[in-house]
């Protein structure tokens, strides 16, 4: 009996185990459950939620994750997404700058060219990569650009091309876009002929225009821009296309105000090359039509020939000089550009500019920044050029080696002076050493 209720005793122990096993698997399996039908299910995301997610995700991870599933690589082929496009087109073996995959290009060709609206290509120095730009142009037969960028990392690249194959292809995107508003096409042989059908196209819808270093245009050409495209607030171009007809064009009742106007001042050639005047009513009847417009001037000249520049009131606001520039130009620049917001020179020579910055503080009302490189000024000057311009100059930049001690200040000195008149701490540039 005893050993009967022993066995008796062990099988209700061992089945209540059992049972117990069971309840805590079926604990498990039901935490288990209740994780996973809290967790998200990625693949029924609604649309609109992934289109939001791959608009910050780089082209390459948007490619890889419109591989998780179906959904995704529906919204992968959104035309949201494919509205703005830069081409990188790079040769391996000459560069090290990244290139679209071919495979994507022909597939954004194939399904998505009718999508494209702000598109811009990035080309190396090389025949070839600019002519796949080309190719690709012609082939956007079924879009309609609003913004148009062709922008070269190093020259020559699109002027390498027969001017033909080029004008062809840029001028399928003139035809097939009726509503470009933005053209950046510095340094390419873009020619008149082309710019008349840019105009029969868009000329209701441009807006801004970039082009620099283009050869082929004559100043006919731009005018006939600037005769048509009245919408036109932003235009940058080569010194040899400005004219006065183009400066009252761009000042006609039925033009818009310009808001921005970037003009290269550029020679190939020293001494070769001719430089004419513009007249002052010309640039009068401009400002007077654009009071508030921004006139970048970059120049790239040679000492000699600044003399047909400076002679009389110029309305430039951003001035740049590029290589070196004398005592005189720069005397006559405090005289002649009131309007002048910022100055930049990048050298000068060993003679100090003391009278020529105080002439430009004195004048140059607005000046709010200010940049020398290879220059000479002694600290003395300097302190009083930033004392008499005093908070209004934002941006103060200046090498170190551009100082000269003089009996008044030391470097040491300088930095504690030019700080109190600025209203806050100001030290000079040092040339980086390795």
């Amino acid at each position: 009996m005893k050993r009967g209720r022993k066995n008796s005793e062990a099988n209700n122990s061992s089945s209540e185990e059992e049972v117990g096993g069971e309840s805590k698997k079926q604990k498990i399996t039901d935490e288990e459950s209740t994780e996973i039908s809290l967790s998200p299910d990625w693949g029924n995301l609604l649309p609109d939620i992934i289109l939001q997610v791959f608009q910050y995700l780089p082209l390459l991870d948007r490619a890889h994750a419109s591989q998780v599933c179906r959904r995704w690589n529906q919204v992968f082929h959104m035309p949201d997404l494919w509205r703005c496009f830069e081409f990188e087109l790079n040769q391996p073996a000459t560069s090290y700058l990244r290139a679209t995959h071919p495979e994507l290009i022909n597939q954004i060709i194939k399904r998505h060219s009718n999508h494209l609206q702000y598109v811009s290509f990035k080309v190396d120095s090389s025949k070839e990569s600019a002519e796949a730009a080309c190719d690709i142009l012609s082939q956007l037969v079924n879009c309609s650009l609003k913004t148009l960028g062709l922008i070269s990392t190093a020259r020559p690249s699109f002027m390498d091309l027969p001017k033909s194959h080029f004008i062809s292809a840029l001028t399928v995107v003139f035809v097939n876009s009726k509503s470009l508003s933005s053209l950046k096409i510095d340094d390419t042989p873009v020619d008149d002929p082309s710019l008349k059908v840019l105009v029969a196209n868009n000329s209701d819808t441009l807006k801004l225009l970039k082009m620099s270093s283009c050869p082929h245009v004559s100043p006919a050409g731009i005018l006939c821009v600037a005769d048509h495209c009245h919408g036109l607030r932003e235009l940058a171009l080569n010194y040899h296309l400005l004219s006065d007809e183009l400066l009252l064009a761009l000042s006609s009742e039925k033009h818009v105000r310009l808001e921005h106007l970037r003009i290269d001042v550029v020679s190939e050639n020293p001494g070769q090359t001719h430089f004419h005047t513009i007249q002052k009513s010309s640039w009068d009847a401009f400002i007077k039509h654009s009071p508030k417009v921004n006139l970048v001037m970059y120049f790239f000249l040679y000492e000699e020939e600044f003399d047909p520049f400076f002679r009389y009131e110029t309305p430039v606001t951003h001035l740049y000089f590029g290589r070196s520039v004398s005592k005189d130009v720069l005397g006559r620049v405090g005289m002649t550009c009131p309007r002048l917001v910022e100055l930049v020179v990048c050298a000068n020579g060993l003679r100090p500019l003391d009278e020529e910055l105080i002439r430009i503080a004195e004048r140059c009302k607005n000046l709010s920044a200010i940049g020398l490189g290879e220059c000479e000024v002694s600290c003395s000057a300097f302190v009083e050029f930033v004392k008499m311009c005093g908070g209004r100059l934002s941006q103060l930049s200046i090498m170190e080696e551009v100082l000269i001690p003089d009996q008044k200040y030391s470097l040491e000195q300088i930095h504690w002076e030019v700080s109190k008149h600025l209203g806050r701490v100001w030290f000079p540039d040092m040339m980086p050493t390795w």
